[in-house]
């Protein structure tokens, strides 16, 4: 809930923007009939109202200035001397939170095709926190570098197995959780860069499938799209999803890294008519989903629902997860074996990951960080004999290649990110997610807010940030040496004794892991 002393700036920039044709009148009127020398305030307002019409309603480049009017010009004088600002009185540019203002200004640049580079040296601790790639002294020369390539579905040998010939993709967010013109903007951006898409659990994917990008359709606790009267699978419904040939493959989600053990949520604040009836839900109520699938209440019947979904939709299918027991995922792995179950791919989330709403007690407190995570399932995974069975996405705060090269080399094939696209359309980390009040038009159903995110401009900053993470995924896969991703193992990592990652792993397996 909003905090009592908050500021609703969308009020206030509504009350100044509705004052400026008031006051030209008022001044013409007045230079009319009392003092033609108020003309000259008549002529400052109508430069206002010129001004401010031509933001709100001509110009497509800044959402802040679509939705705000002159309010968001100010806001933008004040970002300009944001710098020298934070550097005397406020926080300097590493020390917001989740994202700091130069990981921020990371992603608008690639999203802009704006070379990134920086000068003067990194800005970065390097302290025993930081996990680094190692470098090569003999890099690879770009023409023996392996085009990338996953195909998920192979292993079962699938007539629908999935190919994907980029190194990331946008990770779930459903329709509820952001607004149309986002969705539509993510997935024409998609489209354009030939990635595919994951729905989220929001029911049926009307605006993904508008732009017809490739989609990976997610089936959350609450089954919204595929769900019968008790709340359980409808197969029937699953069938006509899967059918569509937009949906290129299913994720089952059974927890999520903000909030694990804890159902998704969508405050009833952003429940429209449509999303309504979409997700076939009643308006008026915050909508929590079960913590899980009832068909999943053991390890037997958990493998068993995987086998159905795969069977049903016929197409790759794997399911997403935040490690929270190792001891829990190794009996899952050990029924797997035994039932010779195997999910197409596990998508494993860290703790560190964002969602649109969640108690802060889960935000804070539950979840193990994606490089614990991570690593420990692709091991788990091996020492079952089973890892060649089935793909690994990495999610949680990947929106770096940084980030992202460090999950590679801990056995990732693939990476989701969520807010990195986010931030490629123009997100300036509000954190109002939850309220229906996102600023840029993202996360709200509100139309003079959403109204400032044009499609055709934001999806090319999609395509954009793509291709720059490309690129710059590729530059540093040169350094280590490697030709390919599946090279990378933690002996092209240093991993300082002191980070968690190698606590955990040492005291969980006895093992050292390389320094």
């Amino acid at each position: 809930m909003a905090s009592s002393l908050h500021v609703d700036l969308h009020k206030v920039s509504k009350f100044v923007n509705a004052s400026i044709p008031i006051g030209f009148l008022l001044f013409l009127a007045g230079g009319i009939f009392v003092s033609f020398y108020l003309h000259f305030l008549t002529v400052a307002f109508l430069f206002l109202m010129i001004v401010n019409f031509f933001y709100m309603n001509v110009q497509k480049e800044h959402i802040i200035l679509n939705n705000f009017g002159l309010m968001g010009q100010a806001r933008y004088m004040i970002e300009s001397i944001g710098p020298e600002m934070r550097q005397y009185l406020f926080a300097n540019d590493r020390e917001e939170r989740p994202f700091n203002r130069e990981e921020r200004s990371e992603v608008y640049r690639k999203a802009k095709n704006i070379d990134s580079a920086s000068s003067f040296g990194s800005q970065e601790n390097f302290d025993s926190t930081e996990i680094k790639v190692r470098h090569s002294m003999f890099p690879t020369p770009k023409e023996e570098l392996k085009p990338f390539s996953v195909t998920y579905g192979e292993e079962r040998g699938l007539d629908s197995a999935y190919t994907v010939k980029r190194p990331i993709m946008i990770s779930a967010m459903s329709y509820g959780a952001l607004g149309v013109n986002a969705v539509r903007s993510l997935a024409r951006g998609a489209k354009q860069a030939g990635i595919p898409m994951n729905t989220g659990e929001g029911g049926y994917p009307k605006y993904h499938l508008m732009e017809d990008c490739d989609l990976i359709f997610q089936i959350g606790t609450a089954k919204f799209g595929v769900r019968d009267t008790d709340g359980r699978l409808d197969d029937a419904k699953l069938v006509e999803i899967a059918s569509k040939p937009q949906i290129k493959m299913i994720e089952i989600k059974f927890s999520q890294g903000a909030k694990p053990g804890k159902g998704g949520l969508l405050p009833k604040e952003k429940i429209t008519d449509e999303i309504a009836e979409l997700r076939g839900i009643e308006k008026g109520q915050d909508v929590v989903s079960p913590p899980f699938h009832p068909e999943c209440d053991t390890v037997e019947h958990t493998v068993e629902f995987v086998k159905r979904v795969q069977e049903v939709s016929k197409l790759p299918t794997g399911f997403k997860i935040c490690l929270g027991k190792l001891s829990e995922f190794e009996s899952l792995v050990e029924e797997m074996k035994r039932q010779n179950v195997f999910p197409d791919f596990i998508t494993v989330d860290g703790a560190e990951g964002g969602t649109g709403a969640a108690p802060k007690a889960f935000l804070d407190g539950l979840g193990l960080p994606l490089t614990v995570g991570l690593y420990s399932i692709h091991e788990c995974l091996k020492r079952h004999g089973v890892r060649d069975k089935m793909k690994l996405n990495a999610s949680g705060k990947l929106i770096s290649p940084g980030a992202q090269m460090v999950a590679f080399a801990l056995g990732a094939d693939m990476v989701y990110s969520a807010r990195g696209f986010m931030l490629s359309l123009g997100c300036i980390q509000a954190l109002q997610c939850g309220n229906n009040t996102c600023p840029v038009g993202i996360t709200t159903h509100d139309p003079s807010l959403q109204k400032g995110l044009d499609v055709p401009s934001r999806a090319i900053r999609v395509a954009n940030y793509v291709k720059h993470i490309e690129h710059d995924l590729e530059e540093v896969l040169r350094a280590t040496g490697c030709k390919s991703f599946s090279e990378l193992t933690t002996e092209n990592l240093y991993i300082p004794a002191d980070t968690v990652l190698a606590e955990h792993y040492n005291s969980v397996f006895n093992t050292k892991l390389a320094s």
